[in-house]
């Protein structure tokens, strides 16, 4: 037996050593004893398929693949506004091979807005890495006839106000209650089961305004048919450099954004942990790969395991109030 153990353990620095494991390197203990990975790693997306999240995934998802050499197969588990394959990966083992792109509803508004969501999002999950933000965009329909956000609030003040959200507790909703809050308007909330159906009313003016990711309002104010009066990010976003931020629109305090990150189960092993926030940063680092995100509507986070932590933990306690002052409840 001795003799046996050996030459496996010969044998495996010899594979290291020939470069066969791609994710092993020198000092990692646990890549000597036993590769990672050694079989396909799922990324469970919370949202459905052709959502702005299932888009960031399977980016975020090639990029894993690439660096672990082996296949990163996308999950979309939708439901509960996210809180159904968050779940699922809360229970899942700590081995590296179940993953979560996880957003600041999951890990972040949905501890508020549910009395019990399943999981604890700072206890059953390792922070792995930030990878991007998005802020919301405020648009229009042009049959409306404000020219910039200080019209649409003495609109506001005049006729009561009708917005269109993708549902109730969405970061679309979320930053309609904090307008209302902000500048002491009352606009009146219009749940949709989904942002494409909210989108389409929109733009056939049955809706009054509605904020939502740009990407998802992009055709629609190239062709003109919705007008962008403010973005909700503390800078302009890339892709639309000329809308204002609500802050330069003349309302302080007032930064929503759509936060995408990745998540393991709790106890992942710091190995792990640490070839994917490389690999996760070695993205965001990638010019070709910048340009594509952006494109997308999205900037780039990037930092360690701690900085997520930390945003985990602050994006729980900016939402709790907010949900509790506009009495806010999950659909």
């Amino acid at each position: 037996m001795i003799r046996t153990r050996r030459h496996l353990l010969l044998g495996a620095g010899a594979l290291l050593a020939a470069g066969r494991f791609p994710w092993c390197f020198p000092g990692d203990a646990l890549a000597a004893e036993a590769p990672w990975p050694d079989r396909p790693i799922r990324l469970v997306v919370p949202f459905a398929a052709g959502t702005t999240t299932d888009i960031l995934g399977r980016i975020l998802a090639e990029a894993l693949a690439r660096e672990a050499g082996q296949p990163v197969v996308v999950d979309n588990r939708a439901g509960a506004g996210g809180n159904v394959g968050a779940q699922s990966v809360a229970r899942a083992p700590a081995d590296g091979y179940t993953l979560l792109l996880g957003t600041n509803g999951t890990h972040g508004i949905n501890a508020s807005l549910f009395a019990d969501p399943g999981f604890d999002p700072v206890r059953d999950f390792t922070p792995i890495a930030p990878f991007v933000t998005t802020p919301t965009v405020l648009a229009v329909p042009p049959a409306l006839g404000v020219a910039d956000l200080a019209a649409l609030v003495a609109l506001g003040r005049r006729r009561p106000l009708t917005f269109a959200s993708a549902g109730n507790g969405t970061t679309g909703h979320l930053s309609q209650a904090l307008l209302n809050m902000r500048t002491g308007i009352g606009t009146e909330h219009v749940p949709y089961r989904a942002a494409g159906q909210a989108l389409t009313d929109l733009v056939a003016g049955r809706v009054d305004g509605m904020f939502y990711h740009p990407l998802g309002f992009k055709p629609h104010l190239d062709a003109g048919k919705l007008k962008a009066l403010a973005v909700t990010s503390a800078r302009r976003a890339t892709i639309l450099p000329d809308v204002p931020t609500m802050g330069e629109s003349g309302i302080d305090d007032f930064v929503v954004e759509g936060r995408f990150h990745l998540y393991g189960p709790a106890g992942l092993p710091e190995v792990v942990v640490t070839r994917l926030n490389r690999a996760t940063n070695a993205l965001l680092a990638d010019p070709a790969a910048l340009a594509n995100l952006r494109a997308q509507g999205v900037e780039p986070a990037g930092g360690t395991p701690a900085q997520l932590a930390a945003l985990t933990r602050a994006e729980i306690e900016k939402w709790r109030p907010i949900i509790a002052a506009a009495n806010i409840r999950p659909d």
